[in-house]
């Protein structure tokens, strides 16, 4: 009998969608899987034809999911040293374009049978569980591992009914800093690691110090929002929104060349210096002067000799209303008598608004008060036979029985 740990990671997006929700998942999936002994399965939602025209770039289409897991397995073959061994899942999904995201449609936990239901970990969690219509994520796995993101940017209503939905399906929160939204039983810990191909290139800056070379010859560069005039501007990324970024260029009077998504680790940038972006932790790994805020968020990055941090007003007041982050304990001291009651009463106390949940998402009129997109309660005849009604399981690699 197969007793290795059984981890199953969702999220939102899948190449070639190039954003962070379909990468870090793919190479987190890759990575865990190494060595053989968890059995792992990523779950990444598929799009019909007219979304995909919405969200993939280049005019990139997949007749089928079969089709679209070769692409990610050559695309991932290409970028790590090793034989990936994984299975991949998919589950029903439309774009939403106010959230720019894709939302599950149906109850996506029957993708995983209750055997391989061990530990759950979800990408932009707030977009699994908002819409959820079926079993509970904690009682169909053991442990249901959340990572949180981007937290501070949510709006009144939608924080409150994150941290509501979490409560009633989370295990675990883990929050890659400070400044995200604080959760129940959340606790910070950055938690993505880097890319080896990363601290490659970290060596070889390290061998030119160590000759006294220059490393770095050309500036800095910036991913962010720019808010700077009187520069040159060269952005690198494939995007929907690339002749809106050119005409705002325009209009600020700004010289801006939009050029084609590279890889972070691409040799292009290896003569450059980083500001703050979401990939700090990969250019520190490649001995990148790191320029970021003083800030809560980039706390993990501090103890690095390579990042530079620096205060401003601004800085100050988004540090405070982040920086506040409430530990909760239970006195050592109490009985394991109370500790049982008080577990009992949370079990309670969630089942209740874990059934209003599960029955207010359950029609379409309110779905559509929460935000859902219509018609999403199941899938749609289409989905039903690209997916072979949820029986649609590959494998990345190796062709054996994981």
């Amino acid at each position: 009998m197969d007793r290795r740990q059984r981890i199953a990671i969702f999220t939102t997006a899948s190449l070639p969608w190039m954003t962070g929700t379909a990468i870090n998942p793919l190479f987190r999936a890759a990575y865990l899987a190494k060595g053989g002994d968890r059995k792992i399965t990523l779950v990444i939602p598929w799009s019909s034809l007219k979304d995909q025209k919405l969200v993939y770039p280049n005019n990139a289409m997949f007749g089928s999911p079969w089709e679209q897991e070769s692409y990610i397995g050559q695309w991932l073959e290409r970028r790590i040293a090793f034989i990936p061994d994984f299975g991949i899942c998919f589950y029903p999904g439309k774009f939403a374009v106010d959230k720019r995201s894709i939302i599950p449609v149906g109850d996506i936990l029957e993708i995983i049978s209750n055997e391989e239901a061990d530990i759950a970990v979800l990408g932009e969690p707030k977009h699994l569980t908002w819409f959820h219509h079926g079993k509970r994520w904690k009682t169909k796995f053991r442990l249901y591992v959340k990572r949180e993101k981007n937290g501070r940017l949510l709006a009144f209503l939608p924080k409150y009914l994150n941290s509501w939905v979490v409560s009633i399906y989370c295990h675990k929160v883990i929050r890659l800093s400070a400044g995200t939204q604080d959760y129940p039983r959340s606790i910070i810990c950055n938690l993505h690691g880097v890319n080896p191909k990363f601290l490659e290139v970290g060596k070889k800056i390290f061998e030119q110090l160590q000759s006294r070379n220059r490393a770095f010859t050309k500036g800095g560069y910036y991913i962010g929002k720019m808010e700077l005039a009187g520069l040159e501007i060269d952005l690198y990324g494939n995007t929907e929104d690339s002749d809106r970024v050119k005409e705002a260029g325009n209009k600020l009077k700004l010289v801006v060349r939009v050029h084609p998504g590279r890889d972070h680790a691409d040799p292009l940038f290896h003569d450059t210096t980083d500001v703050v972006c979401t990939t700090t932790a990969e250019a520190l790994a490649m001995g990148k002067i790191v320029i970021c805020a003083n800030h809560p968020s980039n706390d993990f990055f501090k103890r690095f000799s390579n990042c530079r941090t620096y205060d401003d007003g601004n800085g100050f007041i988004e540090a405070t209303q982040l920086n506040q982050v409430v530990a909760k304990e239970l006195d050592k001291n109490q009985s394991m008598k109370f500790a049982s009651i008080s577990l009992n009463l949370q079990k309670n106390m969630e089942a209740t608004p874990a059934y209003l949940h599960y029955v207010a998402l359950g029609f379409e009129t309110t779905r559509r008060a929460f935000g859902a997109i219509p018609e999403s309660l199941y899938p749609d005849e289409e989905q039903c036979k690209e997916l072979g009604l949820f029986t649609l399981t590959g494998r990345v690699g190796s062709k054996k029985d994981n």
